[in-house]
Parts: structure tokens; C-alpha cells; sequence
């Protein structure tokens, strides 16, 4: 494990259309020691020759191809299986990062002597225009204020693995926020840095659009995941949805003042 390397995971499927500027910001950090192992889930487009032509020129970026389609939890674990650095951060191959984003990421987490950590991120659109959204990241989150809302954006998140070794994604969905919660059950703190260190874009088309199906699988996790009962469940379920129904109202608000 190198000590000052970071490993980015990131999943792709048919992501001809942006992957070459997640891959550039990636190139933009100021912190230089990273690998991107980026696993191509049998994408059906140019995805996997615009990531060679990239793995060509550096070698820091490299392409894992999958012969069988399993999805991004699994494709999220084959890249963690394969990485050699002392960090682990995650980052979708349609998202984006900001060039400090892993230099002020690992000098706040050397700071508060921490072993996960999670930041602020703007939401942009299909094109990577603002939409003038941004989510804050709260100070600290343990494992029952998890419960009750989900404030982690995966693709802000940075985790030690000289303290958290067994990270792996359950095969389900909303599988990230399955795993924050495995990680801080075992009693760790995640602690957030609010600064908005990536842009998170938002597709038309995306499955975590749709939030009666995004309650569905809050309620899988809390009851066949986490193995919560059926009160237990209910009460966090309860304070997920009217939080999270909060946190839209509020977005869209500061959207419509920032637009004036």
C-alpha cells in the first residue's frame, strides 16, 4: 500500500459521452499521486477506446474490462480489489472533481485525524451546466443520524485504508449508502468538509431520479441489509423521506434565488 496514493474507483457503462472530462479532471488535481482503475461494465459504445487512448498517454489510468455485465456494486469492487493505494475515493465516470479536490481532502483528513471523509458538491446538468444546487456536507455523520438521512455524495467520498480495510459494496441498490452504513455500524465517524469539491450530473434518465423507487430501497437496506425491525425501520424511514424531501425544497429555492 502506498501511503500517499490515492485510488479512484470508477464504474462505467456506456459512457462515451462523458468520460473524457471525468478522465481530465481527474488530470487537472493538483495532487499527483493517484490511479484510476476505471472497470468497464461491457459498455456497448466507445467507452472502452476513449479510456485506452487516455491509458496510452498515462499510465496512472488504467482499464479493467468485464466479460459479463454485473453491474456498478460490482464493478465498484473489482476496482477496490485492484487498488494499491492508501485512499480510497470514488468517482462515477460521469461526475467531476475540482482540481484541489484530493490535495484538500487529505490535508483535512491528516487534520482531524480521520479516517472517512466527505465533502459538499454541486449538481449540474446532463452537459455539465450549474444548476445553481449545491449540497452541503454536515460536520460529522455517525451511524444513526446515517439512518435518518443520507448526506454523503459518493462521489466526494475519501476513505484511509490503513483504518477501514473491508470496503466493499453489497450487490443492491443504493448500494453506497448501504456501504456508509456498514463502515460507521462498526463505530467509525465520518466527517465532512464543506467546500464543494465536485459536481455531480444529473441525468435525465437516471434511475436515482425516481424517489418512490429510491424509498423502496431505503427500506430493503434498513430491513434485509441492516437487519432492522419493521418499527425501527418505519422511524428512520419516516425522518429519511422528510429530510430528504427538505433538503430538495431547500435546493430548489436557493436555485430559483441564484437565477434571478
Amino acid at each position: 500500500m502506498k501511503n500517499d496514493l490515492v485510488s479512484i474507483i470508477t464504474p462505467a457503462f456506456n459512457s462515451e459521452r462523458t468520460i473524457s472530462e471525468t478522465i481530465e479532471s481527474v488530470l487537472a488535481q493538483t495532487h499527483q499521486e493517484w490511479e484510476m482503475i476505471i472497470v468497464d461494465d461491457c459498455s456497448e459504445d466507445g467507452t472502452r477506446d476513449i479510456v485506452k487512448r487516455f491509458a496510452e498517454k498515462d499510465e496512472r489510468i488504467k482499464l479493467v474490462e468485464l466479460k459479463m455485465n454485473s453491474g456498478v456494486a460490482n464493478a465498484r469492487n473489482v476496482a477496490i480489489r485492484k487498488a494499491t493505494g492508501r485512499y480510497i475515493a470514488f468517482l462515477d465516470s460521469d461526475d467531476l472533481w475540482e482540481a484541489e479536490k484530493l490535495l484538500k481532502q487529505i490535508s483535512f483528513m491528516l487534520k482531524k485525524k480521520c479516517s472517512f471523509s466527505y465533502t459538499a458538491y454541486e449538481i449540474v446538468d446532463a452537459e455539465g451546466n450549474s444548476l445553481k444546487k449545491t449540497v452541503f456536507a454536515t460536520e460529522k455523520q455517525d451511524y444513526k443520524k446515517l439512518l435518518k438521512q443520507n448526506t454523503i455524495g459518493c462521489l466526494t467520498v475519501m476513505i484511509d485504508r490503513v483504518e477501514i480495510s473491508n470496503i466493499e459494496m453489497p450487490l443492491m441498490k443504493h448500494e453506497d449508502f448501504a456501504t456508509w452504513l456498514d463502515i460507521l455500524k462498526e463505530g467509525y465517524v465520518a466527517y465532512g468538509l464543506n467546500e464543494s469539491l465536485g459536481k455531480y450530473r444529473k441525468l435525465d434518465d437516471s434511475v436515482s431520479a425516481n424517489k418512490f423507487k429510491t424509498i423502496g430501497w431505503v427500506w430493503k437496506i434498513y430491513r434485509e441489509h441492516q437487519n432492522l425491525g419493521y418499527f425501527r425501520s418505519s422511524y428512520y424511514l419516516i425522518h429519511f423521506v422528510t429530510r430528504s424531501a427538505l433538503k430538495y425544497k431547500q435546493l430548489d429555492l436557493l436555485s430559483t434565488v441564484l437565477m434571478k
